[in-house]
């Protein structure tokens, strides 16, 4: 029975992990991305149930992961809080045509990245024609473009 308190260690150090490790949109995902949610999960699966194929050791970790997922939904849905401890705050990369060098930095972002959403979202050839370029908490880059 100490498959629960396993899964809910494994699940909290997953969303910590996911938070550690950035944003990034699945459709967007490098090959090293899928190669690291690929390898994390089989560890995870070995951590939580130790070998333990049984039909109970199965709907024990998948029902507690299941729980905590719906939990973990509800509790960002009610609390501004726990939602910005979760999924994270939009951060500004650009305002008013200027690089917030600061912001890339953390985000671990490059220019061209921003301007590629930059030219497929509104068409914009130059930083200077961005007044807001935005970091969603989805890992998508919002673009705004000068009036």
């Amino acid at each position: 029975m100490d498959i629960v308190p396993r899964a809910v260690v494994a699940y909290v150090f997953i969303l910590f992990l996911m938070r550690v490790v950035g944003r990034r949109e699945l459709s967007s995902m490098e090959p090293s991305d899928v190669i690291l949610l690929v390898v994390i999960g089989d560890l995870v699966q070995n951590g939580v149930t130790q070998s333990d194929y049984s039909i109970t050791g199965i709907v024990l970790a998948a029902g507690t992961i299941g729980l905590l997922a719906t939990l973990t939904a509800y509790a960002t849905f009610r609390s501004s809080r726990i939602r910005n401890v979760v999924e994270g705050e939009p951060v500004i990369l650009v305002e008013d045509g200027k690089l917030i060098e600061r912001n890339m930095k953390n985000e671990r972002l490059t220019l061209d990245e921003v301007m590629e959403q930059a030219r497929l979202q509104q068409g914009v050839e130059s930083l200077g024609d961005v007044r807001w370029a935005v970091l969603e908490t989805s890992g998508s880059i919002s673009i705004v473009k000068k009036e």
